[in-house]
């Protein structure tokens, strides 16, 4: 049962949100690319993401995207692999990444949140792993 499944801490693992200055939107603002982050020495196996926004349009109507699924065979040690493109008529949604992975014969999984209007040039970190700016969920 689920409960006889030891569920350790995600570490090492993180999602960014990079803008794509050579995707534009019909309005000429910049696409945005999103990434998985593997900083650890090993790599990670059968990576599953299942991607989704969800919220209040700002007439307070509630509105969720459709979930998209990804499958990585591997994504190895200290490597950035890109997810998808995002498009910033969504930034004022929750927008979760839900990351599945197994090293060995151990899973992890956890979920990666950016809340409402956080993804925003005033949040752009430098992100060595990309060597790029962005903004980082860890």
């Amino acid at each position: 049962m689920k409960q006889d499944i030891p569920f350790d801490p995600v570490e090492g693992v993180s999602v960014a949100v990079i803008p794509d200055e050579q995707a534009l939107t019909p309005e000429g603002q910049p696409f945005w690319q999103v990434y998985l982050l593997n900083h650890n020495a090993f790599p990670l196996e059968n990576v599953i993401i299942n991607a989704k926004g969800y919220g209040e349009q700002p007439d307070g109507e509630k509105v969720q995207t459709s979930t998209l699924r990804y499958l990585f065979e591997e994504v190895p040690a200290h490597t950035a692999v890109p997810v998808e493109s995002i498009d910033p008529a969504v930034f004022h949604l929750n927008n979760q990444y839900w990351v599945s992975y197994y090293r060995g014969a151990q899973i992890f999984d956890k979920k990666f949140v950016f809340v409402p209007d956080s993804i925003v040039p005033d949040n752009l970190i430098h992100i060595a792993l990309l060597n790029r700016q962005g903004v980082l969920h860890s």
